[in-house]
């Protein structure tokens, strides 16, 4: 346990969670940030200092949106520091973990900006920046697009034209993120008390941004693959940071496969474009391939109003949303039953055990 202080406002606390306490927890709790989880464990912040807590066990048996991740909130019994609960969440960054099984990963909670981090060479995929995009906006903070490896280039025009093509209002930067005064401008989002989470591929090089960011070597960092820009993990967990000048940095392993859980907001939102074009469609039950008759959405990218490539990237989410939602359902309904099982056999055992059955 470290035992300098924290004030509560240094870890990012704002009246969104002040008002969620009672008076009486006030007085008999600790509220303290989550900075980074473990397998049994999790590092907490607060007005006692920086130490760690065991996650209790109960949690294990959680939905995965119900645990912890980097960045919560949670309020601590001050007597015996066990936690009680984790506060409701201002924004939360999730996608639909890797693997078979239905299941949603937690990626960050309560940020403000998501810096979306790609690098100026073959990792740069519009198709891939559009779903990093919609994490953003069905969290409902603040994306900005983030070129790293810009002193490799001496015209960046395509980049920016590409990116604005998906989103003309999204914020772009480019920086050497080896370099503090390219990479100052992005103390703008890193205010006092604001927190920025990391996402990108690996490589890209969000633990060097991370670093210069915050002025000493806190995530180890490896070179990649020059002939396919391919990069290696160095970061293997979610852990927060601070910045000298008061802001808060959440980064996180490499994404090589980003499976969307439900983001119906974040759709609407980012393709606007198709669904207006959607509702001038002959058939309501449109499908938007090339073969149907009177769809406005295909009459678009005939024309050059749309891009096959943005159309193909849409329809391609949609059937992933609709599979992954129906995955899902089936799991919480074999999860329900089976513990209904549990109960009834339990249920039995006792009666079984108490001669109220012979």
């Amino acid at each position: 346990m470290f035992d300098t202080p924290f004030s509560l406002p240094q870890l990012g606390w704002s009246h969104f969670f002040q008002q969620q306490l009672s008076l009486e927890e006030w007085e008999s709790t600790s509220p303290v940030r989550i900075m980074a989880v473990h397998r049994n464990s999790i590092d907490v912040a607060g007005k006692q200092g920086y130490w760690q807590a065991p996650m209790p066990g109960s949690w294990f048996t959680k939905d995965s949106e119900e645990r912890p991740t980097v960045g919560d909130w949670l309020l601590l019994d001050s007597l015996t520091k066990q936690p009680l609960k984790i506060l409701e969440r201002k924004s939360l960054i999730r996608r639909r973990a890797a693997g078979i099984e239905a299941k949603v990963q937690l990626i960050a909670a309560n940020i403000d900006t998501l810096f979306i981090v790609t690098s100026c060479n073959q990792d740069f995929n519009l198709s891939r920046l559009e779903r990093y995009l919609l994490l953003a906006l069905e969290a409902k903070v603040e994306p900005v697009l983030i070129l790293t490896k810009a002193d490799l280039h001496n015209d960046l025009t395509g980049y920016f034209e590409k990116a604005r093509s998906i989103d003309p209002t999204l914020a772009i930067e480019a920086v050497n993120a080896l370099d503090s005064h390219s990479t100052a401008p992005l103390f703008f989002w890193c205010d006092i008390a604001q927190t920025v989470a990391l996402v990108g591929s690996s490589g890209v090089g969000k633990s060097t941004l991370i670093n210069t960011l915050c002025g000493t070597a806190i995530q180890q960092t490896a070179t990649i693959r020059e002939d396919d820009a391919k990069g290696r993990h160095t970061t293997t967990s979610r852990s927060l940071h601070f910045i000298p000048n008061g802001g808060l940095l959440i980064d996180t392993p490499g994404l090589r496969e980003l499976q969307l859980s439900a983001c119906p907001n974040g759709m609407t939102s980012l393709y606007e474009d198709i669904e207006v074009l959607a509702q001038s469609c002959r058939f309501k039950n449109c499908h938007h391939t090339m073969n149907e008759v009177g769809c406005a959405v295909t009459a678009a990218v005939t024309s050059g109003d749309l891009s096959i490539r943005r159309l193909t990237n849409y329809l391609k989410i949609l059937a992933e949303q609709e599979r992954n939602a129906e995955t899902i359902a089936e799991r919480r309904r074999r999860d329900k039953n089976f513990s209904k099982l549990c109960r009834n056999v339990k249920t039995t055992h006792k009666k079984t055990k108490d001669g109220l059955w012979s």
